[in-house]
């Protein structure tokens, strides 16, 4: 198999805030980066005053390193290693405009969602629908938020490739002075975590609203942990340390942090707002809220048990009043 070369073009798929602190870590070490998204007053935007005008607008991006455009076919065919980074809800509408293959492309999921009427996860989506080899697929993920990439605060990623090379070289082209980076060969595990850890976030956030404070918060994170173990010793059995910052510590800043959209999010829910009108004032998606319809059905065909996702399912599509789902959740919890 050929290794990765490490002067390849990598391109960034998508135009919302992660995919923005992306291709500014990717600016800070590279000559040259790609990059996509739809919105075409947006390109002209950030080719003219070097922001994106809609999300993390006070990062000055380095747009002479930058080869930004709507074309996504274009944008694909320079690169060789493409990082999407477009939520999971809105991805195969978005390759609708893809009309050239995949082939021989290197592609990471930066996606923290499962694709919908598929329930897949990022990389079997794209192996199972675009026949990219398993080798050829990754994983970006946390413990990360873009706001704090977009302060240089220092940050921590976790790069996963079943290829340790391929993992080595893109976590070389990520990192930088505030970017340190490790590298993992759970491409399933890493991907799922990056999943439920929004679901767990969500139901911290409707807990804060409905007034439990941080001892409760802590008892309710402590099972979420658990109950991410339960799932993935299930989908997919392999060694692996629960307690790695790619799966516990990116499931404790998602629940905890107040950059975290789907703590945000679920805080609304707790305090009475309906789940259209939170929408509507968040102005950005909450992965978690789609996440929790996905994984009840994976959940079900497993039969894992999964009380604080279920829970969470019965408010957001249910109906169930929050309040009431809680107080009964707090009696399966130790």
């Amino acid at each position: 198999m050929p290794k990765f070369n490490f002067s390849m073009n990598i391109a960034v798929i998508g135009g919302g805030s992660w995919a923005t602190a992306i291709v500014k870590m990717l600016t800070e070490s590279n000559d040259y980066v790609g990059w996509w998204m739809r919105d075409e007053e947006n390109v002209l935007h950030i080719k003219r005053y070097h922001n994106n005008r809609r999300y993390l607008t006070g990062v000055e991006l380095q747009t002479e390193k930058i080869a930004i455009s709507t074309d996504l076919d274009h944008i694909v065919s320079e690169a060789h290693c493409l990082i999407v980074a477009i939520p999971s809800a809105f991805l195969k509408a978005s390759l609708k405009h893809l009309s050239i293959s995949l082939e021989g492309k290197y592609i990471f999921s930066a996606i923290k969602g499962i694709v919908p009427d598929e329930n897949l996860i990022v990389g079997e989506f794209f192996h199972q629908n675009y026949q990219v080899p398993l080798d050829k697929i990754g994983v970006i993920t946390g413990p990360c938020h873009a706001e704090e990439v977009a302060l240089e605060r220092l940050s921590y990623l976790t790069v996963a490739a079943l290829d340790s090379d391929l993992a080595d070289k893109v976590a070389k082209r990520i990192s930088c002075d505030y970017i340190k980076v490790c590298t993992s060969d759970d491409i399933y595990g890493t991907e799922y975590a990056a999943v439920l850890k929004n679901i767990y976030a969500l139901a911290a956030g409707i807990c804060h609203g409905l007034g439990y404070g941080d001892n409760f918060q802590a008892v309710l994170v402590s099972n979420a942990i658990r109950e991410m173990k339960r799932f993935m010793k299930v989908v997919h059995p392999i060694k692996r340390d629960i307690n790695d910052s790619a799966y516990l510590g990116d499931l404790l800043v998602t629940a905890y942090s107040q950059f975290s959209r789907n703590r945000t999010f679920g805080n609304m829910i707790g305090k009475g707002y309906t789940i259209k009108s939170a929408m509507l004032e968040m102005n950005m998606v909450a992965e978690g809220y789609y996440a929790a319809k996905l994984i009840r059905e994976v959940r079900k065909e497993k039969e894992v048990k999964m009380p604080i996702a279920d829970a969470v399912y019965k408010i957001l599509y249910k109906d169930r009043n929050p309040k009431k789902v809680m107080a009964k959740l707090t009696g399966k919890l130790d």
